[in-house]
């Protein structure tokens, strides 16, 4: 059985972060959304992984490579452009081969993993099985109607939803999922849609079976997606103290990894602080996490996540749910007359008070 990865999006929702850098790297605890998919394939006895990609290729091969030190071996599949999900399938027919696979959107987390669905589905040999998860707001998915326990009619973002299942993005097929691609034409807004090829599967007899997920699924496509993923994530971490603690507060569950220093702070977990990161006379609040080499200082950080190489000076407020991408530099400039002073990329977002 395979895998295939699909990280050809360009995270338009996540701009300005993905006008520099892919949307499945974009870390949540410090380790990249990417990186979650691949080692719950892994844990499910994939080792033989597909990643399709497009425009941000170069850095997905540079952060996951050959994909030995995940247990994998990875081959690149590429995308000239984001036509839609049942496209990636597409033209990923010859890495797969006619095996079946498991087919899983670089960006979604799933708490409970695969292992127990990966062999069911190799168990039971249905020509589909999709993973569905209840959600207040369906109308912004992928949905699903059943009936006997079979799916009977799946739309994709409609305005009138017949239940509140949605499409999870993780879903395994058979090599009658090609029949389907093949076969469905490109949607209004010009993609070939997998909802499409599968309820192509229903209409043609093919079996396709549910199941609800247990635990929390995120799609991370957005700002406030990706902090609650971040939160769900710290909350299952165990205390490790690594780095260095001077005359500081660590309460609850934290990480500080190795060569990272506590000074005269204060952190209240869950939290992780990365590898050389310096957090002096600051406050680190319950659900932050702060990337490699990053600096807090004479700062408040909160429900938060700070990307590599960036610092935080001398703020006066609370910063809080909040992304801040990498190399970025926010500080209190000492000169008069007292002014705010910005350099922004397109599309970015600041609040003030």
């Amino acid at each position: 059985m395979k895998g295939l990865i699909l990280s050809g999006g360009r995270g338009t929702r996540l701009r300005p972060i993905t006008f520099t850098s892919a949307k499945q790297l974009v870390p949540v605890a410090n380790k990249p959304i990417l990186f979650y998919g691949l080692e719950a394939l892994v844990e499910s006895g994939i080792r033989d992984i597909g990643i399709v990609v497009g425009d941000t290729r170069q850095e997905i091969k540079d952060a996951v490579g050959d994909g030995a030190r995940f247990g994998a071996r990875v081959t690149y599949i590429e995308q000239e452009a984001p036509l839609g999900l049942a496209h990636a399938v597409l033209i990923a027919e010859a890495f797969v081969g006619g095996e079946p696979f498991v087919m899983y959107l670089g960006d979604n987390l799933l708490r409970a993993g695969l292992t127990s669905l990966v062999d069911e589905f190799r168990a039971t040999a249905p020509n589909a099985q999709i993973l569905l998860a209840r959600v207040p707001n369906p109308q912004q998915f992928g949905v699903a109607e059943l009936a006997g326990g079979r799916v009977v009619r799946l739309v994709e973002k409609p305005t009138t939803p017949a239940s509140d299942l949605a499409l999870v993005g993780v879903y395994m097929f058979d090599r009658h999922v090609f029949e389907a691609v093949q076969a469905i034409r490109p949607s209004a807004r010009g993609e070939l849609e997998i909802t499409d090829a599968i309820q192509w599967l229903i209409d043609h007899g093919r079996v396709v079976v549910p199941r609800i997920i247990d635990g929390w699924w995120k799609d991370t496509g957005k700002l406030e997606d990706i902090l609650e993923a971040n939160r769900l994530v710290l909350d299952t971490i165990d205390r490790r103290i690594a780095g260095e603690v001077e005359g500081s507060e660590v309460l609850g569950k934290v990480i500080i990894e190795v060569g990272a220093k506590v000074v005269q702070s204060t952190i209240r977990g869950p939290a992780v602080i990365g590898k050389g990161a310096m957090i002096e006379n600051a406050y680190i609040g319950p659900f932050t996490a702060v990337g490699d080499h990053a600096i807090v200082r004479s700062s408040e950080v909160e429900h938060s996540i700070v990307l590599e190489g960036s610092s935080i000076t001398d703020i006066a407020g609370r910063i809080e749910s909040s992304l801040i991408g990498r190399q970025v530099s926010i500080y209190r400039a000492g000169t008069k007359p007292r002014s705010y002073n910005f350099m922004l990329g397109d599309r970015s977002q600041l609040g003030l008070v």
